[in-house]
């Protein structure tokens, strides 16, 4: 399989090096093994001949992006983690270029892939557009305010859409990488994570702080605030838009374009959040906490814990 690696001007140095780590352990356990499984040649492209990593290094870009014709390209992310930096780094002349020859790709339905802050770079060339996608967890609100138009699915850790594959935050490169390893072999993918010690992780969940997605809007703070006082007891929207001071199709129109989801949904977030927080650090039974945080029975917050995490609570007890 022939792969591209975008390499732009201050690409995120941890994403570069998981994704070649990936491929290049997958190739050397394929040889170590005698595996029936073709390798993995990978090329460093882009759109400017010299090419510094976030850090300063230098990358040796082997071909310009525009002559690229492997069966994936793979766009890593930029070393850009909050919006002060992302969107003066999405103006500038390389990525416009980028931009240009992504889209050029994608029209040819090549396959594109992209993790974390690259997924922004796949967005602004308009290439997700109607599409489903992830991102890095903690832009997901500028990503919906930038790109309406993609169909952002910011909690999951790999969305497929098409021809397009996306991933969420920093180490979700090597989730990528091992997905599309797994195209070629699910046999070596899971050799690959084991020698990584890479765990599965399908969702962003488990790692979103909510008040940091919250606070980026006034409304849904004060939201988020009143529904942190009670998570014990029942959800009333009425409520809710009141102590919002709103109204309940405002407050839930600003929910869904600031955190893509309803009041209610956040309000379930919270509560996983805090049994989470209660499992890890207390000696409480299932049954207390699913009251603690406004459940009638432990049944409903195992489902729930499972169908956010991904864990049931054995496994997050373990992680205390």
């Amino acid at each position: 399989m022939k792969l591209d690696i975008l390499a732009l001007d201050g690409v995120f140095d941890t994403g570069l090096s998981t994704v070649l780590d990936v491929f290049t352990t997958a190739n050397e356990l394929t040889a170590m093994l005698q595996l029936d499984v073709a390798p993995f040649e990978v090329t460093l492209t882009g759109v400017r001949k010299r090419v510094r990593t976030s850090q300063g290094f230098a990358v040796p870009v082997a071909r310009a992006l525009d002559t690229a014709t492997a069966d994936w390209l793979i766009v890593p992310a930029l070393g850009c983690k909050m919006p002060e930096t992302l969107e003066p780094a999405l103006r500038r002349a390389d990525v416009r270029d980028a931009c240009a020859a992504l889209k050029e790709r994608s029209d040819r339905n090549a396959n594109v892939a992209a993790a974390c802050i690259g997924t922004f770079v796949l967005a602004e060339s308009g290439v997700l557009d109607r599409h489903k996608a992830t991102t890095t967890w903690w832009l997901a609100t500028l990503f919906r305010q930038r790109y309406p138009g993609v169909q952002l699915e910011d909690s999951r850790m790999l969305v497929s859409s098409g021809h397009l594959v996306t991933a969420g935050a920093a180490l979700s490169h090597v989730d990528l990488a091992l997905w599309i390893v797994r195209q070629a072999s699910p046999e070596l993918a899971t050799l690959v994570a084991r020698y990584l010690i890479v765990d599965s992780r399908p969702s962003q969940s488990a790692y979103v702080i909510s008040d940091h997605l919250s606070h980026s809007d006034p409304l849904v703070e004060r939201f988020e605030r009143w529904a942190r006082g009670r998570l014990a007891d029942g959800f009333s929207l009425d409520e809710a838009a009141q102590a919002a001071g709103t109204s309940k199709r405002t407050l839930a129109r600003r929910m869904q374009q600031v955190l893509g989801k309803s009041p209610l949904s956040y309000v379930q977030d919270l509560r996983v959040e805090r049994a989470v927080h209660l499992l890890k650090t207390s000696d409480k039974s299932l049954e207390q906490i699913a009251g603690m945080v406004g459940y009638a029975d432990g049944v409903t917050l195992r489902t729930l814990l499972r169908q956010r995490l991904g864990r049931g609570v054995r496994e997050v007890r373990l992680e205390a």
